[in-house]
């Protein structure tokens, strides 16, 4: 099924109306669909170099809506929400979520933002935490864009090659960005 649906998105990406499909995937994604919206980026930018900023905040815009969505599920539908952490394997999230939030608070959603742990599972477990809106859209502003961006940037860059490179090492390079973060919040943490 999820092979089914990501070749869907690759023919979306072609379609004259690709920029909408983004938004719609990209939304869909910050919320329940399991396809990220990266899948429609690589190849629209490939095609269009010169809208890859475009293209980048498009993907911004609507995971931020997206974000917004799920952050509403888990805030004002908790029931709906938890059914949403446990259908995507994580019945114990809520209470793991908030022992992080409490403990690393903003860093979580910077962190995860960033990272291939879908970011529905944030953006639903910050609203069952009732973790503060306002620094919520901030976070996902800042992580969004910059994954967007930079995988944006590097597409236009280089192209084809560095597409199959992203699909073959996401995990290590999210790795390294992870441990670049949680390095920089070691320092940070030692130098107060």
């Amino acid at each position: 099924m999820l092979r089914r649906l990501y070749r869907k998105t690759l023919t979306l990406a072609a379609s004259p109306r690709a920029p909408a499909w983004l938004a719609v995937v990209a939304f869909a994604e910050s919320s329940f669909f399991p396809v990220p919206p990266d899948v429609m980026l690589a190849p629209m930018v490939m095609t269009r170099p010169e809208r890859a900023w475009a293209y980048a905040g498009i993907c911004t815009a609507a995971s931020v809506a997206g974000g917004i969505a799920g952050y509403c599920i888990g805030y004002f539908l908790s029931p709906a929400g938890l059914w949403l952490l446990a259908l995507l394997g994580h019945t114990e999230g809520l209470e793991v979520f908030r022992q992080w939030y409490d403990h690393w608070g903003l860093w979580v959603i910077l962190i995860k933002g960033m990272t291939p742990i879908p970011y529905k599972l944030v953006t639903i477990a910050s609203g069952l935490a009732a973790f503060s809106f306002p620094m919520f859209i901030a976070a996902s502003v800042v992580t969004r864009g910059g994954r967007f961006f930079l995988a944006a940037f590097l597409i236009k860059r280089y192209g084809p090659r560095v597409e199959h490179l992203i699909e073959r090492r996401i995990y290590t390079i999210a790795g390294v960005v992870l441990a670049v973060a949680v390095i920089g919040f070691i320092a940070v943490r030692l130098i107060h």
